[in-house]
């Protein structure tokens, strides 16, 4: 299995076995809700890529961080067909606009703090399927594993780009985010999702 120390040392908790239980009874729900966050996060790439044209090295980890999130979106769906799952509309859990909702509205902050939530969107997905392989079938339990380098990758990315966009150091903002992430999983959610707690 991949090494995601890092990872793990950076998120403020792990995720709670009540969740893994929730998750591996209703396997067709997580697997569309994965999708959707494969989806969101190449959108979301793509959407740095467009509002910061002048940042070379955003634009080229962007650019390849959003074909693997579609990569991984094809992948997803195509275990679904393959499942007999079909692709609904679910509504988002609150985690990510939990986390937008404090990104600072002036440059540099607003793209340093967009950058650090999803640092930190990409660190929780990787503990996510980390946490979820010794429960899955065989299949989905190799799916999962193969995609832990990459969004490992991901998330050292995102801070690194967050890092230089910034004036100054950026500990105390991440773990600001990563505070507030915290707080979001202390709330019960009443539907399976992907990131709910």
């Amino acid at each position: 299995m991949n090494d995601i120390q890092a990872v793990l040392d950076f998120l403020p908790c792990r995720t709670p076995q009540a969740w893994i239980d929730a998750a591996i009874q209703d396997i067709p729900t997580l697997l569309v809700d994965h999708a959707n966050c494969e989806k969101k996060a190449a959108s979301t790439a793509l959407g740095l890529m467009y509002r910061y044209t002048d940042n070379f090295d955003l634009l080229n980890k962007m650019s390849r961080l959003a074909r693997e999130e579609l990569r991984h979106f094809e992948q997803v769906i195509a275990i679904m067909k393959k499942r007999g799952i079909e692709y609904r509309h679910l509504t988002p859990s609150r985690y990510a606009g939990e986390l937008h909702k404090h990104i600072r509205k002036e440059e540099p902050d607003r793209l340093v703090d967009t950058l650090i939530v999803g640092a930190i969107i990409e660190a929780r997905s990787c503990e996510r399927f980390y946490s979820l392989i010794p429960h899955l079938d065989d299949d989905l339990a190799k799916f999962y594993e193969s995609l832990l380098k990459s969004e490992a990758r991901h998330f050292e990315d995102y801070l690194e780009l967050a890092q230089k966009a910034a004036e100054q150091d950026v500990n105390k903002n991440v773990d600001d985010f990563l505070d507030r992430e915290k707080k979001v999983f202390e709330v019960a959610d009443l539907e399976l999702r992907f990131h709910s707690s």
